[in-house]
């Protein structure tokens, strides 16, 4: 590993020193081998016991200065104007072969000066939910932080009760958030800012980085990564959970699987996470708090964008004004490849219908995606109940089917047949919390493929029974 480490070069409060705590036992559980052959890694002489150590921070390699960053963030829609890695530790940064910059952070490491009197770890669970979280996403084609490594510790430690302890390893992109932003603007450090900004153009958005107003052009190219994520996450009912602003990345990718879930029956206001008490991050409330997000994001960009503030409000203002059209196309052109068609007039009806027809039969959103082609390649329409909201559902969509060839193979290789369901992944974790990590294992094999049928498999595409549902998740580490 042949570390850079470019967050030196900015101001010395965006980050500060950082040292990994003592674990009695480090055991490696799961290593990402692809992931590491992909970033141009080469562990091969390396034992799972000097791997384990390395992941949990237990000795540094050779250029490696471990920091914690610095960020703020809205948190239900309340400000905190120092929040920070308090249980994370960046070892550095890399180059993939193709001169690509990643992260390499240790997730549970231990106390920093961003921990706020936490202890800085992690218990198990939320580090096996975190990897087969990020895993499945990267598979399904979502942009995504992704999982390097998963090592336990030997300890234990307390949350509501005691736990196992692990580290998990997330490989990003980079770690700038919007909350990184909010840092710098609410200490009104005009400086630091621009710094900021110069930094994540250079590393993200080079292509912007001579141009005129180029601070408007970035708030562009993240609100159009982040719509395009947003709009993904919903084409596959996923519920982040947790729309903070310290948990939006400028670069479009999903991050922190906290009290996260994949629906399984529809329902537009569905909610998992504990403590969302009203709904705020809800699944038909996610492009609501995009918006709101990126607006918070606009607040910080005002001093760089024009020197006459409000100049500068108006023409952000205006960018925020196309945004939702934005989404919306996005959203529809993602949602009707699903139904094997072209974004076309008339197909927001067929959505709208689809939608009510799903929630009403409380029918589960993935198979129920996977089963429309069933009816165009065996005219099987057995998995949905006969309603006259379905007849009406089925005369408009196969009014505008065409005959394209190999239709139903395409709708196949977009709609999952395998996702990670939260039952499932509440099982490994309670596995792994015995100390059986097969079932772990063994759903990120197949998570690795989630288009493809595999009868020895099958149980994995099975929604719930009334017994196994989860329907709280939390943050938990």
């Amino acid at each position: 590993m042949k570390f850079s480490n470019t967050y030196h070069k900015l101001p010395n409060h965006f980050y500060a020193p950082s040292k990994a705590a003592h674990f009695p036992d480090p055991q490696l559980i799961r290593f990402n081998h692809s992931l590491s052959q992909n970033l141009g890694f080469d562990f091969s002489s390396k034992s799972d016991e000097e791997l384990a150590k390395l992941f949990t921070g237990q000795y540094i390699p050779e250029g490696s200065a471990p920091i914690s960053l610095a960020y703020a963030g809205h948190q239900f829609g309340h400000f905190v104007d120092q929040l920070g890695d308090g249980r994370a530790m960046l070892l550095g940064e890399v180059l993939d072969p193709e001169g690509k910059r990643f992260d390499i952070q240790l997730k549970g490491s231990g106390p920093t000066k961003f921990s706020r009197n936490g202890d800085g770890k992690s218990a198990l669970g939320p580090v096996i939910r975190e990897y087969i979280l990020s895993e499945a996403m990267f598979h399904l084609g979502v942009p995504t932080t992704r999982a390097l490594a998963a090592v336990s510790t030997g300890e234990i430690v307390y949350r509501d009760t005691p736990m196992p302890g692990a580290v998990f390893t997330r490989v990003a992109s980079s770690h700038l958030r919007i909350g990184t932003f909010q840092f710098i603007a609410s200490r009104n450090d005009v400086s630091a800012l621009k710094a900021l900004l110069d930094y994540s153009i250079q590393r993200h958005y080079p292509e912007i980085k001579n141009q005129e107003n180029s601070a408007l052009l970035f708030f562009q190219q993240i609100a159009k990564a982040q719509i395009k994520l947003i709009a993904h996450w919903m084409s596959l009912g996923f519920i982040h959970g947790v729309m903070n602003t310290d948990n939006m990345t400028i670069t479009g990718e999903t991050i922190d699987y906290g009290p996260c879930a994949f629906m399984d029956h529809f329902n537009f206001n569905q909610v998992y996470s504990f403590i969302d008490r009203n709904g705020r991050y809800a699944y038909g409330n996610q492009p609501k708090i995009l918006m709101w997000n990126l607006s918070r994001l606009a607040d910080c960009l005002i001093p760089l964008i024009k020197a006459d503030e409000k100049t500068a409000i108006e023409m952000l203002n205006h960018e925020l004004s196309l945004f939702p059209k934005m989404f919306e196309a996005e959203l529809n052109h993602r949602m009707a490849l699903k139904f094997g068609l072209r974004y076309q007039a008339g197909f927001e009806e067929i959505l709208e219908c689809w939608f009510n027809y799903l929630q009403s039969e409380k029918l589960d959103f993935t198979l129920s995606f996977r089963n429309l082609s069933k009816i165009l390649k065996k005219n099987d329409n057995s998995f949905f109940p006969e309603t006259p909201q379905f007849k009406k559902f089925e005369s408009l969509w196969r009014s505008k089917l065409s005959n394209e060839q190999k239709l139903q193979e395409k709708m196949d290789a977009i709609n999952p047949l395998f996702i990670p369901r939260n039952h499932q992944v509440e099982k490994s974790i309670q596995e792994a919390i015995r100390g059986n990590y097969a079932l772990f294992h063994e759903l990120n094999d197949v998570l690795t493929h989630p288009f493809s049928e595999k009868a020895e498999f099958s149980i994995y595409s099975l929604p719930p029974n009334n017994e196994e549902k989860v329907t709280n998740t939390f943050c938990g580490t």
